[in-house]
């Protein structure tokens, strides 16, 4: 039986499957900080299980979500309150995207950000090795969000626990805090989301604590993948009509030895040469 760290942890399978055996059915795993995450990063896991049968997404929110801001009819919610709704409406969105299965593991932000706690990671490591999925969308580590960060830090290390064979394929470091249109081309993942959009417009507007409480995150979502296929080439048509954009984590998992702050800088490195290359190329000397 998995055990998790805190009692307060919430699972739920939308099917009513028994934990293990729907865990175990998982192909696409998101895990996320916050309640929300999952629909706005990984909605390409979801949508490429969505009514398909042997395809299932199961979703990991990491954190409690009681540091959520908050106006109109959420503006005199406690931190204790706003968490009971953003738990609900998590668990209203692992319904309508048909999830194999939906796990809040109810962390505080200020623990997810210490990397010398390992609660987190542990519960992670339990979670994995029942799950083993083909794949895993988490945060990508140039997010700007510490809480994010944090997660993609504790993944990766639950992720080297396992042994090779229980590995995921493909690991993606998704966009929520910071696009990544900034990664070149030949570096970043173009996770083409054109399909079914009313169900991503659904699944975002079930976050009403967010949406009305003062973040429009379905329009901001739905706009950057829309701009993502737009610009993603300059000189050729569309050819998505949405895109999400990653990074590889994959290389982080196959050698353990490599260093994540080291490889996320080659990004960065190699999208300042780019500009400084692309410059120092028209200007007139």
């Amino acid at each position: 039986m998995m055990k998790l760290h805190l009692p307060t942890a919430d699972v739920f399978v939308p099917d009513a499957m028994a934990l293990p055996a729907a865990l175990a059915r998982t192909t696409h795993l998101g895990i996320g900080a916050h309640q929300d995450d999952l629909e706005i990063m990984a909605f390409h896991g979801i949508v490429s299980c969505y009514g398909v049968p042997d395809k299932w997404f199961a979703g990991v929110t990491c954190t409690n979500g009681a540091g959520s801001p908050r106006t109109g009819v959420y503006a005199d919610c406690t931190d204790e309150a706003m968490q009971a709704i953003r738990r609900r409406e998590q668990r209203d969105a692992a319904e309508v995207g048909r999830y194999g299965a939906m796990l809040q593991l109810d962390h505080p932000s200020s623990t997810v950000k210490d990397p010398s706690k390992l609660a987190l990671v542990d519960d992670l490591v339990a979670i994995l090795e029942i799950a083993q999925p083909d794949v895993v969308y988490t945060h990508n580590p140039a997010d700007k969000h510490d809480t994010h960060v944090g997660v993609t830090a504790a993944t990766i290390r639950a992720l080297r626990r396992l042994p090779a064979a229980k590995r995921p394929d493909r690991v993606y470091g998704c966009e929520v805090w910071r696009s990544l249109d900034w990664m070149p081309d030949n570096a970043k993942v173009a996770l083409d989301v054109s399909a079914r959009e009313s169900l991503a417009n659904a699944l975002t507007g079930l976050f009403d604590s967010q949406v009305t409480g003062g973040k429009r995150y379905d329009l901001a979502s739905l706009g950057r993948r829309r701009a993502n296929a737009t610009y993603a080439e300059s000189h050729g048509v569309d050819q998505a009509e949405q895109l999400s954009f990653a990074m590889d984590l994959t290389p982080l998992i196959r050698d353990d030895a490599l260093d994540v702050v080291e490889y996320v800088a080659g990004f960065v490195k190699a999208f300042e040469n780019d500009v400084r290359k692309r410059i120092a190329s028209r200007w007139q000397k």
